[in-house]
């Protein structure tokens, strides 16, 4: 107890004005959007969006996984997604690196062996963004009307670049 308490009364706070009972769900201005788990990128706010209007999926990297593509499936049958940004961005931790590299610091920073764990890395992001845009296009369960658009995201501009 305690530990989260300065987060918990940040959420009374929020709750006090919470404008989003009874919402369906569903994306309302039908984008869904895979992107980095970097805490520098506000999804919503770089494409002009509100809460509500997005599906948001976010890993180490922005690459489209198995459990993005999941969530990119159910996103376009059951919740209004029709078009779909994989955003990737520059000055990533998981870029310009390599799984050895990667192992290594977190192995330090742990204080343990990590050879038992896998950690992806993006040795070429346009490279990435291209085989999970490809991924997302060709996939059978996706519909060709569904627009799949490839960017990067610059974290010292806040600029998106068209890609694909």
């Amino acid at each position: 107890m305690g530990k989260f308490d300065d987060l918990l009364g940040a959420n009374r706070a929020f709750a006090q004005s919470f404008g989003l009972k009874g919402f369906d769900g569903v994306a309302h201005a039908g984008v869904a959007v895979v992107t980095c788990m970097d805490s520098r990128i506000d999804p919503l706010g770089m494409l002009g969006l509100v809460p509500g209007d997005a599906k948001i999926f976010r890993n180490p990297g922005g690459r489209v996984t198995e459990a993005a593509l999941e969530a990119l499936i159910l996103g376009v049958h059951l919740l209004g997604v029709r078009r779909v940004l994989v955003v990737p961005h520059t000055r990533c931790a998981v870029a310009d690196t390599t799984p050895e590299t990667l192992s290594r610091r977190v192995a330090h920073a742990a204080g343990m062996d990590v050879s038992d764990t896998q950690f992806h890395v993006v040795p070429d992001q346009i490279a990435g963004l291209r085989a999970d845009v490809d991924l997302v296009r060709s996939h059978r369960l996706i519909p060709a009307e569904i627009v799949v658009g490839g960017f990067v995201y610059d974290v010292d501009t806040g600029l998106l670049e068209q890609i694909l």
